[in-house]
């Protein structure tokens, strides 16, 4: 029998990270972040990643990598199962967390993400536009192309972008490639439940957190990351508040302009994870315009309870 995680999923604002604690808190556990970009160092205002003095539980997989350096899914995948090991190890129950379901569908499935060659001429000719026009030009390229793949990609992701691009050439589609996504293997047995609630009071929620961003410091966040090497990586520069927080820096943006586009492109990513989760059959919807944390907290341990009694207890 697989060993059961636990998984906490939803849009960007929907109170993931708080449920997430709250129910890791009563577990006695830790939480395993699964966002791509809470991965790096020093991205935190921008990411919203719980600062270290509020924790109210141990978050794993959050700065593990320089903001210089790229972090592929594949490391994800790699160094989220060793840390959902040890917890298992130990009798603990892994909390996952996050809005990535890519990152999420690496740690729990059967995937594999072959390290691929660098220094092909298609992919130096796609890494150097992303460059020197940023993530989007060749985001649209690959929706122009195929477009079924560009809806299975964040924008942002780059390298998985150019990954796909380079499939195209080679008369390949990423998301032929990738069709039966929520059908693979398990790695785990994972319950899942994704926060919902109406869509005004998620962008709301969305506009408010951006708002309290940049009041509580990202541009002079962003500003160290510069310095630190945020621009060498093709991931991280182009992570939404931080690529537009450097065109602000660059003179190529006003402040009021930046927090608008943030704003904007917050709420169309909101859309692609909510439209992510929902063609996964395993996730049991809460909704949060019903539930507070507590009260979400409660169904979700109870949610586990029960399975765990259908697995006749042999995960207690």
């Amino acid at each position: 029998m697989r060993p059961l995680v636990l998984a906490i999923v939803g849009p960007t604002a929907s109170g993931k990270s708080s449920l997430a604690e709250e129910v890791a808190t009563r577990l006695s556990t830790s939480v395993v972040s699964t966002d791509a970009m809470q991965v790096y160092r020093g991205m935190d205002i921008g990411t919203a990643k719980t600062p270290v003095g509020e924790r109210r539980c141990p978050l794993l997989m959050v700065d593990v990598c320089p903001v210089g350096e790229d972090y592929s899914v594949r490391l994800f995948q790699r160094d989220a199962r060793a840390a959902i090991d040890s917890l298992l190890a130990k009798g603990e129950m892994p909390v996952l967390c996050g809005g990535t379901g890519l990152y999420l569908d690496a740690v729990i499935d059967q995937m594999d993400f072959p390290s691929g060659e660098r220094g092909s001429e298609a992919r130096e000719r796609y890494e150097r536009l992303a460059e020197s026009e940023g993530g989007d030009p060749v985001w649209r390229e690959l929706e122009r192309r195929d477009p079924e793949s560009a809806n299975l990609i964040h924008p942002h992701n780059v390298r998985r972008v150019i990954r796909a691009l380079e499939l195209l050439d080679q008369g390949d589609s990423y998301a032929k490639t990738h069709e039966g996504l929520h059908s693979r293997a398990s790695h785990y047995d994972a319950l899942i439940f994704g926060l919902q609630m109406k869509r005004q009071r998620l962008y709301r929620r969305i506009d408010e957190r951006v708002d309290g961003m940049f009041d509580a410091g990202l541009v002079d966040e962003v500003m160290t990351l510069r310095g630190e090497g945020l621009e060498r990586s093709t991931t991280a520069s182009q992570a939404i508040g931080y690529k537009e927080v450097l065109e602000l820096l660059d003179e190529r943006t006003t402040e009021a302009e930046a927090r608008d586009l943030v704003k904007m492109r917050t709420r169309r990513y909101a859309k692609r994870q909510i439209s992510w989760f929902r063609r996964d059959g395993r996730v049991r919807w809460l909704d949060m315009d019903a539930l507070d944390t507590k009260g979400a907290a409660d169904v979700v341990l109870k949610g586990l309870s029960d399975a765990l009694l259908e697995r006749g207890g042999c995960d207690e």
